[in-house]
């Protein structure tokens, strides 16, 4: 039987494999850092505090993208083409979710509707960030190869996901409180079936790369399915709650450079 520490590790222990995992979270960093970057420039009048802390939150991602890179060039690995079906920022794009890419390339102020969609839903993408580090902490905290750049991921999407919950709440206390929720829950009904869809066409790769049976192929998207399930029947609550973060302001301040090897 196998665990998801074991699948992992097969990942982590494979060029191939390890080289698409990177690649793929390389080029999901590097998207959200461009539009936290474009977010932070448009932000409306009444908005433009937020400017140093989206600024800071689109740093981090470029941050992370850089270190995703280097793990990969410390291997002697080049970047492989990201597959599309693996790309969880366009396909939550296509679905209407977060802010079209056609309205951050225009030079003109975003709304405070605008942000109240962005916030939400890096609320929810955030959560799931936030989830995936952990367990990649979890497993490979103390790896000698990747331990380092985990455990910097991971408290800089603890700190943007305690920053949207701050954020919103403050919102929810000048009025948008109904408007948040409506955003909450439909950005975490698309993000579940996104997920999903992502989640199974990783698997399909990775697959494919290490040689996997049919078997283990068929059980890895059935426990994906099973996930999705759950999270369809509740699960999605933890997606949309606002909860004031244990450290205040926890974006504040300059962004944490990246490791010595980046």
């Amino acid at each position: 039987m196998f665990s998801a520490r074991s699948v992992f590790q097969e990942i982590v222990d494979n060029d191939n494999s390890y080289r698409l995992f990177c690649s793929i979270a390389a080029s999901g960093e590097a998207q959200g850092g461009w539009e936290n970057g474009r977010i932070a420039a448009l932000l409306p009048a009444s908005l433009r505090e937020l400017a140093p802390k989206v600024a800071r939150h689109g740093a981090d991602e470029d941050k992370h993208g850089r270190i995703f890179q280097a793990l990969m060039r410390r291997r002697g690995l080049t970047p492989a083409e990201v597959p599309d079906d693996t790309d969880y920022t366009m396909l939550l794009e296509r679905r209407g979710i977060g802010l079209a890419h056609d309205k951050l390339r225009r030079d003109e102020p975003l709304t405070e509707l605008d942000i109240i969609t962005y916030l939400a839903h890096s609320r929810v993408t955030e959560q799931r960030a936030s989830d995936q580090m952990r367990m990649l902490r979890k497993f490979f905290g103390d790896h000698p190869e990747v331990g380092k750049a985990v455990r910097m991921i991971c408290r800089d999407e603890d700190n943007h996901l305690a920053y949207c919950h701050e954020e919103l709440l403050k919102l929810a206390r000048a009025g948008h409180g109904r408007t948040i929720q409506r955003v909450l829950r439909e950005c975490a009904h698309a993000e579940m079936a996104v997920y999903r869809d992502v989640s199974l066409a990783v698997m399909d790769h990775m697959g494919r790369l290490l040689h996997w049976p049919k078997a283990k192929s068929a059980t890895l998207a059935a426990g994906i399915r099973a996930v999705y399930g759950y999270e369809r029947l509740g699960g999605w609550r933890r997606m949309v709650t606002l909860e004031k973060p244990e450290r205040p302001d926890p974006l504040g301040g300059p962004a944490t450079s990246a490791p010595e090897f980046v």
